[in-house]
């Protein structure tokens, strides 16, 4: 599997995505820290996933005492940005996003609200 296979696997799903937000909000995480983000998932299957996001060299440990420190690489979804989406078509993309964005700001802060008996 090539690298760039590697981090659409880990990409493509949504714990592992969850990690990788948990670690742009908060950089440098243990084990354990993430583990309590996801009540739901072992500890064993967190680890799991971090194994397939360091294959894919979208996180990089440290180790600091007896743990390990989780550290966000953005630079492989870069690389794909980059790879995916032409220079040319990322002022489009952009400027596209940013509209999507203000649309569903404005339709959310304008939604009626419930009113109740």
């Amino acid at each position: 599997m090539n690298a760039e296979q590697a981090v659409f696997r880990a990409l493509a799903d949504p714990t592992r995505r969850a990690i990788l937000d948990a670690l742009f909000n908060d950089d440098g995480q243990s084990v354990g820290q993430l583990v309590a983000l996801f009540p739901r998932v072992t500890r064993f299957a967190v680890m799991k996933h971090l194994t397939l996001l360091e294959e894919a060299d979208l996180v990089a440990t440290e180790k600091v005492g007896r743990e390990k420190r989780h550290h966000l690489n953005p630079v492989p979804i870069a690389q794909i940005a980059d790879r995916w989406v032409s220079k040319y078509a990322q002022p489009f993309t952009r400027t596209l996003l940013d509209l999507k964005g203000a649309a569903e700001n404005h339709h959310t802060s304008h939604a009626p609200t419930e009113e109740r008996p």
